[in-house]
């Protein structure tokens, strides 16, 4: 394995009535006058929204408020945050909701300590110096965005959506209360579902050598939500599998699983250049594009496939070739995806040919890309078109 140094500074603040016992707590040492950033109101309707500023109110902070941010957070609402936060001088931010309202806060939070745009900050024009504190309240397990330093931002202007990050932009707390994910519709549990198992498969091909644990580590997170996924489906309300799912999404990619490798995220990549164009759920087109990045990757990455295919899958390899091993167990993720409810081309979001060089160029626009092999053009649109 490579030499690495880790530190995550994010409290993770797990399990139920958490928010009631520690949001207060958690919050004083950053000042009284707080805003807190939320979705598309979902939070207003089971009731976690009256929880958390019942909560501020009586507990003497000001209350500011940034609503309506896009499950594709757009720079134009970052850009909206950055200029209430200054305008109204908070000191800290609070994220109500899921990945998407967290990384909205974190640009939000990078953005109110920076005299330009925003955007520099995303595109890495320019490294962020400062960031507001903020923590985070999590409703729906999926981007494990809640203890990372990572974040997404679609600029829906230009079209771009890139991945950036900071360590300035760590949440300083996370509360985790799997009773706040069970209103989740099934649409959304299932994207988080696809969205954390992509993470860890992203970290699983690497091309690191002696990485027993990290492997092993991977493929029993996996292995978890694959037992738990289906159930959850079934019965949204089953608290002991959301529990088991919501810490799921964090592990996934909370920096644990890829101490000493380095993954792929190639997949990512290109999603983000077709949401970029189609505004489609990420998690969606996930589903779609990461089994045929694998086939892509077939011949290179069987010793890979061949184990995940055996190891989490159960694939009986006696008497098949690899090859045969490796498609076998490509198969069983996407049956297992589109068994939960997940599509399966890109036709099903009424994306067909048209964009496809559009988006591989978006997809090109830092040059070759992904870390167990490297992307070109040419790799894009052959896994676009086998996409569709």
């Amino acid at each position: 394995m490579d030499n690495f140094i880790y530190q995550n500074p994010t409290r993770l603040i797990f399990g139920q009535g958490q928010v009631n016992e520690q949001l207060i707590d958690q919050l004083q040492p950053f000042g009284k006058k707080v805003m807190i950033v939320y979705g598309g109101g979902s939070i207003k309707k089971n009731g976690i929204y009256d929880e958390v500023t019942g909560l501020l109110n009586d507990n003497g902070f000001e209350v500011h408020e940034l609503s309506g941010v896009e499950p594709n957070p757009k720079l134009s609402t970052v850009r909206k945050g950055v200029e209430k936060a200054k305008q109204e001088n908070v000191d800290v931010l609070l994220a109500v909701g899921g990945g998407s309202v967290i990384d909205c806060t974190k640009a939000i939070a990078a953005g109110a300590k920076y005299d330009g745009d925003a955007w520099d900050l995303v595109t890495k024009k320019e490294t962020p110096k400062d960031a507001l504190p903020f923590g985070t309240i999590l409703t729906l397990a999926a981007t494990g965005s809640e203890m990372n330093a990572g974040s997404v931002i679609t600029n829906w202007e230009t079209h771009e959506k890139y991945g950036w990050g900071s360590p300035l932009v760590f949440p300083k707390f996370s509360i985790l209360d799997p009773l706040n994910t069970v209103s989740v519709p099934k649409d959304q549990t299932v994207y988080g579902i696809v969205d954390m198992m992509t993470h860890v498969l992203e970290q699983y091909f690497h091309q690191q050598k002696n990485t027993p644990l990290q492997e092993n580590m991977c493929e029993a997170v996996l292995k978890t939500v694959i037992d738990a996924a289906p159930g959850l489906v079934e019965n949204l309300e089953h608290t002991d599998r959301r529990e088991t799912i919501l810490y799921a999404g964090t592990i996934a990619l909370n920096g644990t699983l890829q101490m000493g490798t380095r993954g792929d995220w190639a997949s990512h990549n290109i999603e983000h250049a077709v949401s970029a164009v189609y505004d489609i759920p990420h998690a969606g087109g996930l589903a779609i594009l990461f089994p045929q990045w694998m086939r892509h990757h077939k011949e290179m990455g069987r010793q890979k496939l061949v184990q995940l295919a055996v190891r989490v899958w159960n694939v009986d390899p006696e008497g098949k070739t690899e090859d045969q091993v490796a498609e076998e167990g490509i198969q069983k993720l996407e049956q297992f995806w589109q068994s939960l409810g997940a599509p399966a081309r890109l036709k099903d979001y009424d994306i067909d040919e048209k964009n496809i060089d559009l988006m591989a160029d978006k997809a090109m626009s830092n040059g070759p890309f992904g870390n167990f092999n490297k992307l070109h053009k040419e790799d894009v649109v052959t896994i676009l078109e086998t996409s569709r």
